[in-house]
């Protein structure tokens, strides 16, 4: 069965998922995490883009990506797959596929979306139960929007700069946007 087409958008904002094979984990140590953010930072210099909103779960990854050149996110991805693969064939001594088929890439058409993206993205350490308090989880954008943390690889999303001209405010106002818990994550979570 042929593979869908992927609608490529310049200017897109894209949900990015990648899976690890046969649910595997990617991530064993803090030093496979920093490479993963050491590949991104990398193709942010090689390629346009911009990283609103990220999650690096121990067996997938949620990207949220603004990309300049639509044609660019198959190269993109190509490369930060193949780079951390390479990293963890030789860490882990394996042999085969360490992704899960090709990564999922979700065209966000309604700009409105963005912040509420960025919400579950970053609510997945809660959905999955590794973390019950989101501050703690260190790989993952929240800490830069909640909290403040530097994050060199994040540009912020255009919708967080417009909860408010404060930046003490607008932070305290994502963190109860993302921490609030609503009935549709409760629904989401007795499902899964």
């Amino acid at each position: 069965m042929p593979r869908k087409t992927r609608q490529l958008v310049d200017g897109g904002e894209y949900h990015v998922i990648c899976r690890g094979h046969n649910k595997c984990a990617l991530f064993h140590s803090r030093h496979d995490y920093d490479i993963y953010k050491s590949i991104l930072r990398k193709y942010r210099k090689e390629i346009l883009f911009d990283l609103h909103h990220y999650c690096l779960m121990p067996n997938h990854v949620h990207l949220l990506i603004r990309i300049s050149s639509g044609a660019s996110l198959p190269k993109l991805m190509q490369g930060i797959n193949q780079s951390y693969s390479q990293h963890y064939k030789r860490k882990y001594d394996m042999v085969g596929y360490l992704f899960q088929g090709r990564y999922k890439a979700l065209l966000i058409e309604d700009d409105g979306y963005l912040l509420e993206c960025g919400r579950y993205i970053e609510r997945n350490p809660l959905k999955s139960g590794i973390e019950n308090n989101l501050a703690r989880y260190p790989f993952s954008s929240f800490s830069y929007y909640a909290k403040g943390e530097r994050d060199d690889i994040l540009t912020p999303n255009p919708l967080y700069l417009e909860l408010s001209g404060s930046e003490e405010e607008r932070r305290a106002m994502y963190l109860e946007y993302v921490i609030k818990e609503r009935m549709e994550d409760r629904a989401k979570n007795s499902i899964s």
